[in-house]
């Protein structure tokens, strides 16, 4: 399909502000805006589309150079292939040290409070944090939009899991999901009677079949109720075998790359173990992909190195008259001017962190006093063991299966649900494998030569890493808030982070760590996992430790619900004190349950999307 440049589209930040036409403004690039960016122009409408990163085209040569940063860094965390951009500033995980009681550390983007020290990060680039996501999709379960009347935890949703079906299956088409539905109906999940993804489901990698045939058909036990588990393929955000039955026998045409001219029919996932941080062959989604097509309308523009400083509302209706924006000359220098934006309706679709810090940062806290409160994130507990032969690990991308069993279940009235990840990479994210493993192999067992090549590839072919994510409950002491003590180099403030693991959750993780000793023991595996009492997310519950991780997995700081007392945006997303603006994506989302947020936030998305039109009709 030929398809204009994105480059083409990108506007002067004078044209920009002069131009009064505009139906939208939106505020990031990601997932977010990306889809009501390409809605609202299918519509017919005109948008402008403020992204703060200079990453603003996506031509081959752009996604090369990211590749280039990424095999040369020493460091491959999720960020390693995205520039440094003191303008346009995020996490970095190397940032981060453990926090004694009330101190707060300040040496990263994100200032830290405590009192838990979380490595989740998101990416200032064009396409968002889904430049360097794991590309799970799985739905969320029927019972997580009622955690309160089922369990008496958490907050029922607004709206229910029938209400937003018709819209997992728009996000499911937009993002070319990899699965099968027999694989995906369990634990109440539902889909309407013939319905296929748009392509079939990756296979489950040797690992996975590893593990599947030492735990299929076993059961374990919770709170005297007994639980099946198996091992299943997790729906995929990448391509695979285009479902001929799709669409009533249409079929589905993959997106591929984003060239400077092109986008060309999706390839298909070659199993590259460093799909996170970023795909070698664009076979991943991202949301470039979306944007690209939003581009191809005509109506849409893009202003780069635009970073949004200020929502400015009229004191006397409250309605949004213009957003401000910093647009900087260039990354290594902070020299910026100041433009005003003005469109119809306002979009901010940054993330569950950027978006409540440029609302309090503008002096906008909500009538129900919730803007920034209620943050979430997945808690994720790494276990780690080597398995008694051979498994195929860094086979595949970085995870193709887990267990999904004990992600719902009358147990959640005690103790938080976990969905576990089968790590295809070993044990990289814990111990920082393979370095960590030559480390030992050379100091401890004292081989070198060819003996050392043998250690390395027994050992690395045999290891199994569990990552077990845990849901976090709705907290409104978690929180993100300013200061105008920390600003960045722009002199924008900067997001604080107060976060903490309530007791609900930390019996999940208690639970989970007897989990994964009982999958071990089945699976004749020995354990290696430890928790350093010095590790930045390490904490204590019922005399045990735990080094607790992020899941990169944000939501809840602008809620969704039925009164602006009690929530920040209603069901359509829309703010209840600001009639034209809309705060979207993971931080409307109530609860976070166990499964990645991509897939719920994009649905609502194309929810919003039908009422912005709507509003703007």
């Amino acid at each position: 399909m030929s398809i204009a440049s994105p480059t083409s589209h990108l506007v002067d930040a004078r044209k920009a502000a002069a131009d009064t036409g505009y139906d939208a403004i939106i505020v990031g690039s990601g997932v977010s805006g990306a889809i009501i960016a390409k809605e609202l122009s299918k519509a017919g409408k005109r948008v402008l589309i403020v992204e703060a990163g200079v990453g603003a085209d996506r031509e081959a040569a752009t996604y090369e150079h990211y590749m280039l940063n990424f095999y040369g860094a020493a460091i491959k965390d999720n960020q390693a292939p995205y520039p440094v951009n003191a303008n346009a500033d995020m996490p970095r995980g190397p940032d981060l040290r453990k926090l004694q009681p009330g101190e707060t550390d300040a040496s990263g983007y994100i200032v830290q409070s405590g009192p838990y020290v979380t490595d989740t990060v998101f990416t200032r680039v064009f396409g968002g944090t889904t430049m360097h996501w794991e590309a799970k999709t799985p739905r969320m379960l029927p019972s997580d939009f009622q955690t309160r009347s089922m369990y008496d935890q958490g907050v029922d949703w607004p709206v229910s899991y029938n209400d937003l079906e018709p819209d997992y299956e728009h996000a499911e088409r937009e993002i070319g999901v990899s699965a099968d539905v027999e694989d995906q109906t369990y634990l109440d999940l539902n889909f309407p009677k013939d319905y296929v993804y748009p392509m079939k489901g990756l296979p489950l990698s040797y690992l996975d079949q590893m593990v599947a045939k030492g735990i299929d058909g076993s059961k374990v036990e919770l709170y005297g109720q007994e639980y099946p588990i198996s091992v299943r393929p997790f729906p995929q955000g990448r391509n695979g075998i285009p479902n001929t039955a799709y669409d009533g026998g249409k079929g589905f045409t993959p997106t591929g790359a984003v060239h400077n001219h092109l986008i060309e029919e999706g390839g298909r996932c070659q199993g590259n173990t460093n799909c996170v941080p970023i795909c070698p062959v664009q076979a991943r989604y991202h949301a470039g992909k979306t944007i690209a097509k939003a581009l191809h309308s005509g109506r849409v523009d893009l202003l780069a190195q635009a970073v949004a400083s200020r929502v400015v509302t009229d004191p006397d209706s409250g309605r949004v008259t213009s957003i401000e924006v910093k647009v900087y000359k260039d990354k290594d220098s902070g020299d910026y001017e100041t433009f005003t934006l003005k469109g119809k309706i306002y979009v901010l679709a940054s993330n569950a962190i950027e978006t409540p810090r440029l609302m309090l940062a503008s002096g906008l806290r909500s009538t129900s006093g919730l803007m920034g409160r209620n943050f979430m994130d997945h808690a994720y507990l790494l276990n780690w063991a080597i398995m008694p032969e051979i498994s195929g690990t860094m086979r595949g991308t970085t995870c193709t299966g887990g267990i999904v069993d004990l992600r719902g279940g009358p147990f959640r009235r005690h103790q938080a649900a976990f969905a576990v990840d089968i790590h295809n990479d070993g044990w990289g994210w814990a111990t920082g494998a393979p370095y960590s493993d030559i480390d030992e192999l050379v100091d401890q067992q004292n081989l070198f030569g060819p003996d050392l090549r043998r250690g390395v590839i027994d050992r690395l072919s045999r290891q199994l890493l569990l990552a077990f994510m845990i849901e976090v409950m709705p907290s409104e002491s978690n929180r993100v808030n300013v200061d105008p003590g920390y600003t960045d180099r722009l002199g924008n403030m900067r997001p604080i982070v107060s976060f903490g693991l309530p007791e609900y959750t930390m019996r999940g993780a208690q639970a989970a760590r007897q989990f994964a000793k009982t999958i071990f023991a089945r699976l004749g595996a020995h354990d290696h996992t430890r928790y350093d009492p010095a590790d930045f997310g390490y904490l204590t519950y019922e005399g045990e430790g735990y080094a607790i991780r992020g899941g990169n997995h944000l939501a809840g700081t602008h809620v969704m619900g039925n009164s602006k007392y009690t929530s920040v945006v209603d069901t359509d997303q829309r703010s209840w004190d600001h009639g034209n603006l809309y705060l979207v994506g993971g931080g409307s989302m109530p609860s976070i349950g166990t499964s990645n947020v991509t897939l719920t936030l994009a649905a609502l998305c194309f929810r919003s999307s039908r009422a912005m039109i709507r509003a703007l009709g």
